[in-house]
This record gives structure tokens, sequence and C-alpha cells, in this order.
């Protein structure tokens, strides 16, 4: 494995313990839990704050990645099952596979990624609606929250790879600036948070791993290594974090849930492996 899909890989098993450790601060505002998370991680690279300074493109970038997604991932898990929003909220892989050819010059969206893509979202769907033809309408915010975080991640990764490169501790400034914007909403629309003592703990964690390191890493592994490969590898997380929960008695893992899990992964390898290995010539573009 190279560098670049090391940083990846080590930024993808950080983020599989959010779920997990997001359901123990589950009685606190989203927003608090985000503000201070972020500023924590932001840390990490206080000790080269000069490198915060880039150009204003990169810059709304990292705030739109990092304080979209975790606007979106913390309502999601506060408005739908944790299972379902965990494996919606990672589609990202799969869109990023589809997306790439349209955002980034030079790629093309072959037959492979169209088929992947399809079985990558009636995997999503089955997730959603447990097998059955109708949705939980109670859970509906939920779940467009989770597919939000999705599309944001995959969107932010993407124009990481196209904007010109930039210091990986400049994500500390990202952090910072998300985390103060969800400091601000907190105070501005939520009740006052009374964390216990356990819960700091979390939250501390929370901020120094999955809003921190891992962002430095995945930052690294973007602007190395190849989206598609690093999109690839990202189909490791929902199965990894479903993995968490199961172990946490925090989910069960079913029949559905498995054969979901299993289409998203396998939709999104689809979409990434060449044509010429998975299709016949007249299904290759």
């Amino acid at each position: 494995m190279n560098k670049p899909m090391l940083y990846a890989f080590a930024a993808i098993a950080m983020w599989a313990s959010v779920a997990t450790l997001s359901a123990l601060t589950h009685s606190l505002p989203p927003f608090f839990v985000a503000g201070v998370g972020l500023i924590l991680g932001s840390l990490l690279t206080v000790r080269r704050v000069k490198e915060w300074k880039v150009p204003p493109k990169n810059f709304a970038n990292g705030v739109y990645g990092i304080f979209g997604f975790y606007f979106f991932l913390f309502n999601a898990y506060r408005l739908a099952p944790v299972m379902e929003a965990t494996v919606l909220s990672y589609v990202w892989p799969l869109l990023m596979v589809l997306l790439s050819p349209l955002l980034l010059p030079g790629t093309r969206l072959g037959a492979n990624h169209i088929l992947g893509s399809l079985i990558g979202f009636v995997g999503a769907a089955l997730i959603v609606t447990g097998g059955k033809l109708s949705l939980s309408v109670d859970a509906l915010p939920g779940y467009l929250m989770a597919l939000g975080a999705a599309v944001v991640w995959a969107t932010y990764s993407l124009f990481t790879r196209r904007l010109p490169a930039s210091s990986d501790n400049a994500v500390g400034g990202y952090c910072f600036a998300s985390g103060l914007l969800a400091l601000g909403l907190h105070f501005a629309t939520e009740p006052a948070a009374h964390p216990s003592a356990m819960q700091w703990k979390i939250i501390a964690v929370l901020g120094l791993l999955p809003m921190g390191a891992a962002f430095l890493c995945w930052n690294r592994a973007m602007q190395l290594g190849d989206p598609r490969q690093t999109g690839a590898l990202g189909n490791a997380t929902p199965l990894l974090s479903t993995l968490m929960l199961v172990a946490s008695g925090q989910a069960a893992l079913n029949g559905s849930a498995a054969i979901a899990i299993a289409m998203i992964v396998g939709g999104a390898a689809l979409g990434t492996l060449p044509a010429e290995r998975l299709l016949p010539g007249w299904l290759r573009a």
C-alpha cells in the first residue's frame, strides 16, 4: 500500500468510530459537539498557524466540506436510526467515483461507473426501507441529512484535488473556522449544553481524532493519491463503522443491513475498477 493510501486508511479508521462515539453524546446539542470538537481538532496544527493562510477558494472549500459534513451528519444521527444514517452517509465513496469525471478534467464516466452507482443506490434504498416499499416518514429528514453529508464530503474531496495544493496544516484553519460557525449556531439556536465528565472525554476523542487528525490524513491522501483509488478504499468505512456499532451494542446487524452494505461496497468497487476487467466489450465506454 503506497503512502497516499496509508493516509486514506488512517483517516477512514478514525472516521469509522464517529457513529459509535456520537451516539454517546446523543443528549447534547449537535452544534455544541461539532463546535467544540472541531476547535479541539484545530489545535493539532496551531504551532503552524501561519500555514492556515491559503487562497480564498481553498479556505471556502475547506469550511464547506468540514462544517457542512458535520452539520448534516450530526443532525442525521439525531433524526434517524443510527444504523441507517451511518450507511447512507457513507455513500460518499460511491459519489466520489460518479462525480470524478464531472469535477476532475481528464477522467471519463464509463458504463461500469453508471452500473456501480445504480447498485450502490439500490443498496442505500434497501437500508432506508428495510426491504419494504415505503419509507419511514418520521425518519425521512434524517435520511436526507445523511445523504446531504455524503454529497458534501464527496464534492469537498474532489475539489481538494482540483484546487491548488496547500499545506496540510491549513486544515487546522478550516476546522477552527468551522468550529466557530458551529458554536455560533449553538448559542443562537440550541439550549445550553451540560456535558457529563464522560461526555467531555468523548468530545475530546472526537475532536482530536475524527475531527482533527483524520482531516489532516485525508487532505494528504487527496492531494497525493488517485481519487478513484482513495474513494474505493473509503468503502471500508461503512462496514467498519457498522461493526463498531454492533460491538458496542448500539445496533444489530440483520440480513437486510448486511445485503445493503454489500451492495454499496460492491457498487463502488464496480465503479472504480477498469471496465475491461469487469464488462464485456459492448458495455465499455
